[in-house]
């Protein structure tokens, strides 16, 4: 068997690149859809999680995404290599329509190809608390900032692309068993392993008109995508806010953020609270010793920590239904080193004295506040169905800046 391509028949090279492809294909969809399944249960608050069930679905992302990487990279070499190759002619050329949608379908399949891995992993390297590719190479891709509307946007696309490349495959696998069994020529037979007496293709042109048309393909699923709100339905929280009533305070915060930082499956994800209220009373004394107070009220609801958001909300974790609020009520001190604020934090029915240390720097009447601290999310009861740091660690790191002026 010849390795290139003739006008009548398929090289080795060729047929090794198409059985190839298709093996690994046949392998990453069932694959990706048995661990989206997988995920939508544990990702649902209503489903208990258990550690088996989550290192189950990293196990089969993990498998999903290192195959769909695999075809990314055989799809770039075997359109290299078709591109330096003869293409053999249809044997049916003469019947215009179909031919125009084998075309057709060819185009829809190499370029779904290429965008179909490429948006999965476009969507790997923006999102955080992924389960990693299996390779050497990194997780990241140069210029991907780790972005939840990213990973969101990409996913998006990478699941309408995986529409087209399921259909596109399904007419290709159709006509060509429609040439075998119901025209009975060699079309299927000459992509098949060792050598095959072929006929010689009719004469035929070919034009730009199916690589058009293929285009328009991917046009229209993209704009149906987005008319039917793909591209917004999962940024859309399924949860319920409290509502905060404004404090009085002696400084009004003009400007800051509060975050935690957990670790999940071996990688940090970090998350914000959108809505948060601090009534603060401050005045620097002259020697170390009890400066003022602070009441903090935090939104539970108003959390965003990418595509754990719903699950975090759920009763094993923060239950945002039962308990909308966290409240931090404490003094502050000045000491020897800096300041440190001492008291009481309540999250879900639990309450933990903690000391918060924060630098301040005051000008004028402006105070730029920063600090942090390390909890133990199970000494809050949060995650207890997760006993194990295997997916998801003790530690969270909980993380506030602000600026503030003293009010008039």
């Amino acid at each position: 068997m010849a390795l290139t391509n003739t006008q009548s028949s398929y090289g080795g090279v060729t047929k090794t690149f198409h059985w190839l492809t298709a093996l690994l294909i046949l392998t990453a969809l069932p694959l990706g859809w048995l661990a989206n399944n997988l995920a939508h249960a544990i990702y649902d608050p209503n489903i208990p999680t258990t550690e088996a069930d989550i290192a189950r679905a990293v196990r089969l992302f993990s498998l999903h995404k290192t195959v769909g990487i695999t075809v990314f990279f055989v799809a770039l070499a075997r359109i290299l290599w078709a591109a330096s190759q003869t293409k053999p002619g249809l044997l049916n050329a003469e019947n215009k329509p179909e031919a125009f949608a084998a075309e057709t379908v060819h185009w829809l399949l190499y370029g779904s190809l290429v965008l179909v891995p490429l948006t999965g992993w476009l969507h790997h390297a923006a999102a955080e608390g992924f389960a990693p590719i299996l390779w050497p190479l990194g997780q990241n891709l140069p210029l991907v900032p780790k972005s939840a509307s990213l990973a969101e946007f990409t996913a998006s696309l990478h699941w309408l692309f995986i529409l087209i490349l399921a259909g596109a495959l399904v007419l290709h696998i159709l006509g060509a068993l429609k040439h075998h069994v119901v025209d009975k020529d060699s079309t299927l037979r000459r992509m098949l392993p060792g050598d095959a007496n072929v006929p010689t293709p009719p004469a035929q042109q070919h034009s730009a008109v199916p690589a058009f048309a293929a285009l328009a393909v991917w046009v229209a699923v993209l704009v149906g995508g987005w008319s039917l709100g793909v591209f917004s339905h999962q940024s859309a929280a399924a949860t319920d806010t409290a509502e905060l009533t404004e404090v009085q305070s002696d400084w009004q915060v003009q400007d800051g953020s509060l975050s935690i930082t957990i670790n999940q499956l071996g990688s940090p994800v970090t998350g914000n609270f959108a809505d948060w209220t601090a009534a603060i009373a401050f005045d620097e004394p002259v020697e170390p010793g009890l400066a003022g107070s602070v009441d903090v009220t935090i939104a539970i609801g108003s959390l965003s920590i990418g595509t754990v958001t719903e699950q975090a909300m759920g009763a094993d974790f923060f239950d945002n239904t039962q308990f909308p609020t966290a409240q931090f009520k404490a003094d502050l001190f000045k000491t020897n080193d800096g300041y440190e604020a001492r008291g009481p934090l309540t999250i879900r029915d639990k309450t933990l004295d903690i000391v918060l240390p924060f630098t301040l720097d005051m000008q004028n009447e402006t105070a730029q506040v920063a600090g942090s601290i390390v909890l133990d999310r199970l000494d809050f009861d949060i995650g207890t169905s997760q006993p194990k740091e295997d997916s998801l660690g003790f530690a969270v790191t909980v993380t506030i800046e602000l600026t503030a002026t003293r009010a008039e």
